[in-house]
């Protein structure tokens, strides 16, 4: 796998923190950033009992500043769709959320009954210092309940960039796979590869991918998730 490109997400931490309050300034998340995108596409057309796939994340899996067709859930679903291995969609998506959210939030989204739920969290712990161990416990708790309600899991792991530590980024990168020890859950290798440290295929902030860049990261998880599906 070739090393993360830091520089423009450095800048983009940058300009986070020089736009907030002192108070925000300790917590950054995954922010705002100029709208995108292009026209809308057309509608994914989807059998009824076609499987349940739900994707618990935050702004990256919500296409912050695109529509939602732009995605890469979305993108997702309607690439599968076409190879025909449709599947029905809720993006769960929530900007700025971490994992202490995605698990608070949870149980709610497990009465849907899905047959794979997706997670794609942990980035918005990262920049605010959470303790790793809690990430963790988060992570482990989110996919214990994924499989004890009967779904599967596929777990995205993250990265930060390097002004953290490198105590701190080695333990965090760690965390994912420590996680989903002694479970049933995939886990993606840093599935933000291609993207991540790329001004081509990320907004101005350098955190958000453009519609270019979630298709490439589409393109990281379809394997994956045609796998489980299957």
């Amino acid at each position: 796998m070739a090393p993360l490109s830091t520089l423009p997400l450095l800048a983009a931490a940058a300009l986070l923190l020089a736009g907030c309050s002192r108070e925000e300034a300790a917590a950054p998340t995954l922010g705002d950033a100029p709208a995108g995108g292009g026209a809308p596409l057309p509608a994914v057309v989807v059998p009824a009992d076609a499987p349940l796939v739900i994707f618990l994340g935050d702004s990256i899996a919500a296409g912050l500043h695109l529509p939602p067709d732009r995605a890469f859930p979305a993108v997702l679903q309607r690439r599968m769709a076409a190879k025909g291995r449709p599947f029905r969609l809720v993006n769960a998506g929530v900007s700025g959320d971490t994992t202490s959210g995605g698990r608070s939030r949870l149980d709610w989204l497990l009465r849907q009954r899905p047959a794979v739920v997706v997670v794609e969290l942990g980035a918005n712990d990262g920049f605010r210092g959470v303790p790793v161990e809690t990430v963790e416990g988060n992570l482990r708790e989110i996919l214990r309940r994924i499989e004890g309600a009967g779904a599967k899991a596929v777990l995205l792991s993250m990265r930060l960039p390097p002004n953290y530590g490198a105590h701190y980024l080695r333990e965090f990168e760690g965390a994912y796979a420590r996680a989903a020890e002694g479970t049933g859950a995939v886990v993606v290798p840093f599935f933000m590869e291609g993207v991540a440290g790329r001004a081509d295929r990320n907004l101005p902030d350098g955190i958000h991918p453009t519609a270019e860049g979630h298709e490439v990261l589409a393109g990281n998880l379809e394997e994956a998730l045609a796998g489980v599906l299957e």
